[in-house]
């Protein structure tokens, strides 16, 4: 938002996926956050996110990459992996270039959130994170 961090990612995402875990709609204040899953060496940043961490379904920790100054929530790593990215679709220039693949955590989806009937979904995670 204040642009105190750039980011920019190259090549395709390993998936793009919209999540409904409570985690997800904590940090967001909504139903769901659409993630698009990266490898790190896709990643180029500028600037320096501060970082929280939290406990996820699994019980790993969740780490949220933020920015200092305004807050925004830019991405996310499990603490399990320094290889996978999820950046919020949100703090894209252009959201429009991702199209979410399936819906996640359905089991903890809010009666009010609506998602497209068409997109495969999944109680918790799918099979293979990279569907």
């Amino acid at each position: 938002m204040c642009e105190a961090i750039r980011y920019s990612f190259r090549g395709p995402p390993k998936f793009v996926m919209q999540c409904c875990c409570k985690d997800c709609q904590k940090a967001t204040g909504t139903g769901h956050t659409t993630i698009v899953g990266i490898d790190r060496a896709q990643l180029q940043i500028t600037g320096e996110p501060r970082t929280y961490t939290v406990l996820g379904d699994s019980g790993n920790g969740v780490i949220r990459h933020f920015c200092g100054t305004c807050a925004s929530r830019l991405y996310t790593m499990s603490a399990m992996s320094d290889t996978l990215v999820m950046i919020q679709s949100g703090t894209l220039d252009d959201p429009n270039m991702v199209t979410p693949e399936c819906v996640i955590y359905k089991k903890d989806a809010l009666a009010w959130d609506r998602f497209d009937p068409a997109l495969p979904t999944f109680d918790a995670l799918p099979p293979d994170p990279a569907t």
